[in-house]
């Protein structure tokens, strides 16, 4: 069968003609009013061409969305700064909605908000890029290598997988287009060195109708991309049960994460919230990593952007930005193009986690996106609630949220998509409208703490404030994977910490005489528990990854000396005992597994804790 020469297909955001007007503009928004028998589509891109030709005299294309529809006039959001335009400009309206392409090259990429690649942008318009700037979203020029999975004749429904291209270590399915109804057969696949834009096989479906199937498609971003296939029962959602592990202590043994489940990071400025981000990125066990920088300063972006660069892959190898896509919108971009920078990559991930693969999405921070719908609402004049949120916030960040889970796709393979999302609380109150909204979305939150950062205790997470929903879900997970006892550890730990809490606090008012001996132990084998087990040296090359074994190993010594009972003569023998074991127990956590710094410092730490509890029977022997 002759190949068709079919062209490449619109971007998505390509609208179809001049269809309307501006009637009015503000800063952001434009008002236009369609032509008579235009239709209008909700969420639909669209093309705004000011009058005024641009500073080096082109015609600026200002890229825009369909957000309120009244009769023949539509309310548009612009992704750019309307200076300059005025009533009378011409409109390009579509019914595609606002899409994102997926395709081999994501992975590596810096994009926008809008999926435009910065290094595309500046090498055609230099450092400062002018309004309306456009660049294709994967390389048109890149040629990937396609193996074919199929054969013609075969039958295929959405979401199969019809060949790989190996993409930076990652073996990248192309997949039919997950929007396609009913079953198809495949006219012709041919394996061989393709673009993201040339044809590798042509479907032939019901009625007659065919299609050119290309290693790249467009998806709305504001549709969940499994819906079609969930609808049709071509995938199914499971409920996460195994934890992300992340090697960070705290994390994973006091407040897990699901696989596939939600968490939020609130903390103040200045708690180590950008740098605990880059851990959970650079040693959570999951396959893709997609960094969103949402609205924060342009400084953080270009850290963050420098060190995944120079980053090590802990888990294959190579540079941590061969498995990282980055999407930044910075304080200084437009703000609508910041609210949807995260849909996209909440996209970007789930068109990865239906190949199978395990995505995590840190968005920092998602306080600033909802500071952008809060900027879109009061423009459109919609009624505010709490503090001018929207009064749809909550089932906003819900929604946002319910687009994490695991999926199961039809050939079985199973794939995740793991979201945490940073919280930026205005003087760290945990008490405003996004966070309380945040908090009742997501099944784990880890709350900073700014005086456990001043106190230079790192993770600044702070036991006392932090909860996971996750115990009962995930405790056959450690049944089953060798580790039975950790939940009761876990509880049991977390409950000490809050005695301690309360011991301190009389310590506080009456002083160490005012409290019993018993209540000073305690309180000493929480404050051993926190420097040991819950604070953790990121500059350190052995603690700043603790694997889950290594974890557990740790925890059983650490709870060794919190269950031990000790009847030592005062205060002050107390005080010395917990001094050197909690010097032993940092030393060993600077000692690698295995080595015999680590079998020394173990059997000092048990040796101390020996000698403590003979002393103490002995004295009890005496006295009776």
């Amino acid at each position: 069968m002759e190949k068709p020469t079919a062209p490449a297909p619109a971007p998505g955001v390509e609208p179809a003609r001049v269809a309307a007007r501006v009637i009015a503009v503000q800063e952001g928004v434009a008002s236009v009013l369609a032509e008579p028998g235009v239709a209008l589509t909700k969420n639909a891109a669209a093309l705004l061409l000011p009058s005024r030709p641009g500073p080096d005299g082109r015609q600026e294309r200002l890229l825009a969305e369909v957000l309120r529809i009244r009769g023949r006039v539509a309310d548009l959001q612009l992704f750019e700064s309307t200076a300059g335009v005025a009533v009378g400009d011409p409109v390009e309206l579509s019914d595609t909605p606002l899409s994102v392409r997926l395709g081999p090259g994501l992975l590596g990429g810096l994009f926008d908000g809008l999926q435009r690649p910065f290094e595309a942008m500046a090498a055609a318009h230099g450092t400062f890029l002018p309004r309306g700037a456009e660049a294709p979203a994967l390389d048109p020029a890149a040629r990937w290598a396609f193996v074919p999975a199929v054969r013609s004749g075969d039958r295929v429904e959405a979401g199969d997988t019809l060949g790989t291209v190996e993409e930076r270590r990652i073996r990248h399915r192309i997949m039919v287009p997950f929007d396609l109804p009913g079953s198809w057969s495949v006219l012709w696949i041919e394996a061989g060195v393709a673009g993201v834009d040339d044809v590798v096989a042509e479907l032939a479906g019901p009625g007659g109708g065919r299609r050119a199937i290309r290693l790249a498609q467009d998806w709305p971003i504001r549709r969940p991309l499994p819906a079609p296939l969930l609808a049709a029962g071509r995938a199914e959602r499971l409920l996460p049960q195994r934890p992300l592990v992340t090697t960070l202590r705290i994390i994973d043994t006091l407040f897990p994460v699901a696989l596939g489940g939600t968490a939020a990071i609130p903390g103040p400025f200045g708690a180590g919230k950008t740098v605990l981000q880059g851990l959970i990125a650079r040693y959570s066990e999951v396959d893709v990593v997609i960094s969103v920088a949402c609205g924060e300063r342009a400084g953080e972006v270009v850290e963050t952007i420098r060190d995944f660069a120079r980053m090590e892959d802990p888990r294959r190898g190579g540079a941590l930005l061969d498995r990282t896509v980055i999407i930044c919108n910075t304080s200084s971009m437009p703000v609508a193009a910041r609210e949807a920078s995260v849909y996209t990559g909440v996209t970007i991930g789930e068109y990865y986690r239906q190949m199978g693969l395990d995505v995590l999405l840190i968005a920092d921070s998602t306080s600033r996106w909802a500071q952008a719908l809060r900027e879109t609402s009061g423009r459109l004049e919609e009624i505010p609630g709490e503090e001018g949120y929207p009064p749809y916030l909550d089932s906003a960040i819900r929604a946002l949220y319910d687009r994490a889970g695991v999926v199961r796709t039809r050939d079985g393979s199973v794939g995740s998509l793991t979201m945490i999302g940073a919280v930026s609380p205005a003087g760290g109150d945990f008490d405003e409208p996004v966070t309380r909204s945040t908090l009742s979305a997501v099944k784990t939150f880890l709350g900073l703490s700014a005086d456990r950062a001043y106190k230079r205790f790192y993770p600044a997470i702070d036991p006392l404030l932090s909860w996971s929903r996750l115990d009962e879900r995930l405790a056959r997970h450690f049944e089953t994977s060798g580790a039975p006892e950790l939940p009761a550890q876990s509880r049991a730990l977390r409950a000490l910490l809050h005695e301690a809490d309360e011991v301190a606090r009389m310590l506080r008012v009456t002083g160490e005489e005012g409290i019993a001996l018993s209540d000073f132990i305690r309180l000493e084998k929480a404050r051993f528990a926190d420097a040991v087990f819950l604070q953790q040296d990121a500059f350190d090359p052995v603690d700043v990854s603790a694997p889950p074994a290594r974890q557990r190993a740790l925890l059983a010594l650490v709870m060794e000396v919190v269950e031990r009972p000790l009847a030592l003569a005062d205060r002050d023998a107390v005080r010395r005992l917990f001094q050197r074991l909690t010097a032993i127990g940092r030393n060993l956590n600077y000692a690698p597994d295995g080595s015999p710094d680590r079998a020394r410092l173990e059997a000092e730490l048990r040796a101390e804790l020996d000698s403590a509890s003979a002393a103490g029977a002995s004295r009890s022997t005496e006295t009776s």
